[in-house]
């Protein structure tokens, strides 16, 4: 059987998440802001789930249909086949939103579509009470210009919680967001990878983990794995394969400094934990004495806003950065910041910018090539 699945992801990471759909075999992959269609069966929810680095979640796409009443968000609801998909023990929380809407108010739209899931089980799983004791599956609604889609949820906890970060310092950079600088800046099997302001280390580890193709996802575990109608053995075909694509004779090497001890410790942590520590190396420097390394790819989020508050000291670092680079170039540099005037306080005009955001914060990837390319030689 296949499904119509779709999988949010932040503004700026659509075309970097519809390569890796193309990688895992999803088919009719459509792309629009924000978000990605495709289509696939069991197979497809799990290698999704599994694999995608720059995505949200995947959700099952039930049905869209028009909906400017209340009889007809229930009608709408009600028509989809509940009781294949749910047993008469399943939990079901609803959870929804609405823009542009005549039906604005999504407490009232959560109860509507409750109600409609509620007497379509009951009646074709012939019970008089649903106990909701089983598992979990969790039915989302979105309404926008009138227009009612209705999803499950197969992923649970958002794809950013890879599991190997347990702590983060203030403000962190989401998981996803770093696998996506890790693409644009054109990270390989064979890249080594440098970032003078580390925090936690995330943009270090995702792009460690890309070079050596390890699946984001098998740390951890997906509310699909519980669902009656994904067969168990579609999840350990699809983490196998994963494990057997994992390019661990890859000759790739991270670098990450930071001036907090904490941050660098947590780094450390952070590494050990999603099994890359021996790839990724975390010391104390403050950024004055960074030297990039010429066949060096800088992946950074230099503190500012939330991180530091302070956009006079913001501008500083991002001036003091300049001077070291012009000092010491390498093969590309790639920061991301919600700094508008980062250009100005750098120093110098980025060679390409893309905008992104980070969660609901505008930012930019200001990118710069300046030195050749460097191949460095594969680890045997």
């Amino acid at each position: 059987m296949k499904y119509e699945l779709i999988a949010p992801c932040y503004f700026g990471c659509e075309a970097t998440a519809s390569f890796e759909l193309k990688r895992i075999g999803a088919e009719n992959i459509q792309v629009t802001d924000g978000r990605l269609h495709f289509a696939g069966g069991p197979e497809m929810i799990a290698a999704a789930n599994l694999n995608l680095r720059t995505v949200e979640r995947v959700l099952l796409l039930l049905k869209t249909y028009p909906a400017t009443t209340f009889d007809e968000l229930f009608d709408g609801v009600f028509s989809i086949p509940w009781e294949e998909l749910l047993p008469a023990d399943a939990e079901f929380p609803v959870k929804g939103s609405s823009l542009s809407s005549q039906l604005s108010s999504v407490p009232a739209c959560q109860s509507i579509v409750k109600k409609a899931v509620v007497k379509r089980l009951m009646q074709y799983h012939h019970v008089s009470t649903l106990p909701e004791t089983g598992t979990e599956y969790r039915i989302r609604f979105s309404l926008r210009k009138n227009v009612c889609e209705v999803m499950l949820d197969t992923t649970g906890e958002g794809l950013h919680k890879r599991g190997y970060r347990r702590n983060a310092t203030e403000a962190p950079i989401k998981e996803t967001l770093a696998a996506t600088i890790a693409d644009v800046g054109r990270v390989r099997r064979d890249s080594l990878v440098e970032d003078p302001f580390c925090g936690s280390g995330t943009l270090i580890i995702e792009a460690a983990e890309k070079a050596l193709n390890i699946a984001p996802g098998l740390k951890r575990r997906f509310a699909a794995e519980n669902y009656s109608f994904v067969p168990p053995e579609v999840w350990t075909e699809q983490r196998q394969k994963a494990l057997a694509e994992t390019k661990l004779d890859a000759g790739f090497e991270g670098f990450g400094f930071d001036i907090d001890p904490a941050a660098v410790a947590l780094a450390t942590e952070n590494a050990k934990l999603a099994g890359v520590d021996k790839r990724c190396h975390f010391a104390v420097a403050d950024v004055a004495d960074f030297t990039a390394k010429p066949e060096g790819i800088i992946l950074t989020n230099p503190p500012y806003g939330e991180r530091l508050g302070n956009p006079a000291e913001a501008a500083h670092l991002a001036r003091i950065l300049g001077q070291r680079m012009a000092e010491s170039p390498c093969a590309g540099v790639n920061v991301i910041t919600a700094d508008m005037e980062f250009e100005t306080h750098y120093g110098k005009r980025a060679t390409k910018r893309r905008k992104m955001y980070n969660g609901m914060i505008p930012c930019q990837i200001y990118m710069y090539y300046d030195a050749p390319k460097f191949e460095r030689p594969i680890k045997k």
